[in-house]
């Protein structure tokens, strides 16, 4: 078995997780030409490329596995620097590059749950890069490697992944008092759905018209829909008067009681289930993450039944 240089090893990640050379020379603190001569010494290693030099950069299937494991070589320094806190509980650090731990969440968690959560790990010294993107799209972070745990839609386990489920996220149709009134006075309807416009969070973003094919008993809806890739702005664009959202309840519960907005379908709502996916190491760390995100699902999201 090849022993790879740590360091090689940190240039790859950094080159995929800065998208590109010059930066990932910025943040390591090394000159774009070393950057090129680690990387080629690891391809040579390796004896295949590792990196696909288009717009954006790419890893291809070899450098994928590399990459997950540079994640992996993180997780080991991470786990060692939590137990010699442990030992020496005066001794505070700030975590490196190097010993910073990745994982993908979906934007409503992180408006809502998700930091929480995580908040005490982040002040016991934890270094964390949370990546967002759709709760159907975490998933593809954990599959390339380039995360080491993902909160995502999904139940099934890759390989060699562990999976834990969280809860469901409640969603619901939302609009201002003077927006229901001027364009959907009876609410949200089988009849007037089309004639409104939505406010998704981007092209990824199917809820709005998950919710309105449950809702109106269809198997498929056309929307009209602008994009605001926030959660927060989500909310900020509905009590602006753009439109209508589908939100978590989490999210819009003070504004529904405020009276600032209207709850359009009353009665009706989205449940979306959510699962915690880590790659299923020995690990304190992936523990520490796992009973974070799990203890406090279970307070806030609505339990779901074994299937």
């Amino acid at each position: 078995m090849s022993t790879f240089d740590p360091d090689a090893l940190e240039c790859l990640a950094a080159i995929v997780e800065e998208g590109g050379f010059e930066r990932a020379a910025v943040r390591l603190s090394i000159t774009q030409s070393a950057v090129s001569q680690r990387l080629r010494s690891l391809e040579v290693q390796v004896g295949t490329v590792l990196i696909v030099r288009s717009r954006p950069l790419k890893a291809t299937t070899a450098g994928r596995l590399l990459l997950k494991h540079a994640m992996q070589m993180r997780l080991l320094r991470a786990d060692l620097e939590r137990d010699l806190k442990d030992m020496a509980p005066g001794v505070a650090g700030v975590a490196g590059e190097e010993e910073r731990i990745s994982i993908a969440i979906n934007a409503d968690s992180i408006a809502t749950w998700a930091l929480p959560a995580l908040s005490p790990l982040a002040h016991q010294g934890l270094g964390l890069e949370i990546i967002t993107d759709d709760q159907d799209f975490t998933f593809e972070w954990l599959r390339e490697g380039r995360v080491l745990g993902c909160v995502t839609t999904l139940p099934a386990a890759l390989r060699s992944c562990k999976v834990v489920p969280l809860g469901a996220m409640r969603y619901m149709a939302v609009a201002t008092p003077a927006f229901a009134a001027k364009r959907c006075p009876d609410g949200l309807t089988p009849h007037n759905f089309s004639s409104l416009p939505f406010i998704a969070f981007n092209r990824k973003d199917d809820l709005q018209a998950e919710f309105v094919a449950g809702a109106c008993g269809l198997k498929q809806v056309s929307l009209s829909q602008m994009y605001v890739p926030s959660s927060e702005g989500q909310v900020h664009a509905v009590l602006a008067g753009w439109g209508v959202s589908v939100l978590p309840e989490l999210q819009v519960r003070e504004h529904l009681r405020s009276g600032a907005l209207l709850d359009l379908m009353p009665g009706h709502s989205l449940s979306v289930a959510l699962y915690w996916h880590c790659w299923n190491l020995d690990s304190v760390v992936l523990d520490a993450l796992t009973l974070a995100l799990k203890t406090s699902a279970a307070v806030v999201l609505t339990h779901v039944a074994a299937a």
